[in-house]
């Protein structure tokens, strides 16, 4: 019996590979940062679409001439197929002028408006937009909500595989903007680049397929590179058959490897004293400091009424590292995002980053650590003991010695030895 539903090739070797291809009718987005390859995938995904002899209708911001000499780079004569009809190129202008504007969600709206008029205009099998970045700039993220679903909607509705591609968040209010278009879309690709280029390897990074609806199948990792007249390929080779998705981890992590550091405040424990297993990424959430200390507040008043245990886990970065050009503040930030729970809550202040996790598992920082060292900017082993050997972990479980948010606050702040006698249960704290 044939399937209401199909499975089409995507030309995203990873998806192909896992989940057999998009949807059809399905909707994805593409997320990582700029020189990750997000154009180069995307053009794969247009050329898969017209060897199928299909119709792909590709949204640009870039001159038709410059797109054409990034497809020339992975051998795809872009040319020759808008000649045939199978591809069409629309350049879209970017809304540069949208702080100028009174009314600019009613002005983005209408963008997303034309993206409609312009599918119901050619009627093609697929459609790409590169990048959508600029047309999510709104103030009130419910419209932006509306605006997206109702889009996608009309789009699915004709049976058309979508693929938006958009920037990696760089701030809350970005990652919102994103957290917005996930829990919508039927799934994501994640690109983080690698900032090294490794041995007889293009320059590359981590590629992470993530589902939203269907593709049981589950999540995918793999390191992905960039090579001329190829374009974007993947080592994925699955060591054994699993439901999940989710590869053996490597047996030479460094995370294995003994402690290496010598921190004078002795709370903290060093990162790489840590065993971990690789795990994919997840969403989760950030705040400004004074969000961040309103929730700890309010998880501290629930544990004093229920007694609801809640962690709070502090990873520090060595000022050497980021002087060092290691990782930044933000890097070690983003890694730990990728590697939390959506309903975690995290916080950058300082050289800290601190996050609250409500679950009460005596395995949750162990597990965070793991799914973080997945996600930090390189797999290059010698650049992963570098790196964790500047990081030092304050893992502090809630009890009644605990007054309010300020306190524990200054407790993770302090630097003096003489502080934590105040809080004899903070030593107890995990340490595997």
């Amino acid at each position: 019996m044939k399937k209401n539903i199909q499975l089409i090739p995507s030309g995203v070797t990873l998806v192909d590979q896992t989940w057999g291809g998009f949807y059809k009718g399905g909707s994805y987005i593409l997320i990582g940062p700029r020189k990750s390859g997000r154009t180069l995938l995307g053009l794969q995904y247009a050329l898969q679409s017209a060897k199928q002899k299909e119709v792909c209708l590709y949204f640009t911001t870039m001159r038709p001439k410059d797109l054409m000499i990034q497809a020339a780079s992975i051998d795809f004569d872009l040319q020759n197929y808008m000649n045939q009809n199978l591809i069409v190129v629309v350049r879209v202008a970017p809304p540069n002028d949208i702080n100028d504007i009174r009314n600019s969600d009613d002005y983005l709206v209408e963008y997303f408006k034309d993206i409609v008029t312009v599918v119901n205009q050619f009627s093609p099998n697929r459609i790409i937009f590169d990048e959508l970045t600029p047309y999510l700039s709104f103030s009130n993220l419910d419209v932006l909500k509306d605006t997206f679903l109702q889009t996608i909607e009309t789009i699915e509705e004709k049976d058309i595989i979508s693929l938006f591609i958009v920037g990696e968040p760089a701030t809350p209010v970005a990652q919102s903007i994103v957290d917005v278009m996930a829990q919508f879309v039927t799934g994501s690709i994640y690109l983080q680049k690698r900032p090294t280029v490794m041995e007889n390897k293009y320059q590359g990074g981590k590629m992470t397929i993530t589902p939203n609806i269907g593709h049981t199948e589950g999540q995918f990792t793999a390191n992905y590179f960039i090579e001329p007249y190829k374009g974007i390929v993947v080592d994925y080779k699955p060591s054994y058959p699993t439901s999940t998705g989710i590869q053996a981890p490597a047996q030479n992590s460094f995370f294995n490897q003994p402690a290496q550091t010598n921190k004078k405040d002795s709370k903290y424990l060093s990162l790489s004293s840590f065993e971990v297993q690789s795990e994919p990424y997840s969403f989760s959430n950030l705040y400004d400091y004074n969000d961040f200390l309103l929730l700890l507040n309010n998880q501290i008043a629930l544990y004093k009424s229920t007694g609801q245990v809640f962690n709070l886990v502090t990873f520090k970065l060595d000022h050497a590292a980021e002087q060092q050009g290691l990782i930044t503040m933000n890097q070690l930030q983003n890694a730990i995002r990728l590697g939390s729970d959506k309903k975690d809550k995290i916080c950058l202040k300082d050289n800290k980053v601190i996050v609250l996790i409500t679950r009460n598992d005596k395995k949750i920082v162990q597990e965070l650590i793991s799914k973080m060292q997945n996600n930090l900017p390189s797999v290059n082993p010698e650049y992963i003991r570098a790196v964790v050997n500047n990081i030092s972990v304050l893992s502090v479980e809630i009890d009644e010695h605990i007054e309010n948010a300020e306190s524990l606050m200054d407790y993770i702040a302090s630097d003096e030895t003489h502080f934590r006698n105040n809080y004899d249960s903070f030593n107890n704290y995990n340490k595997f």
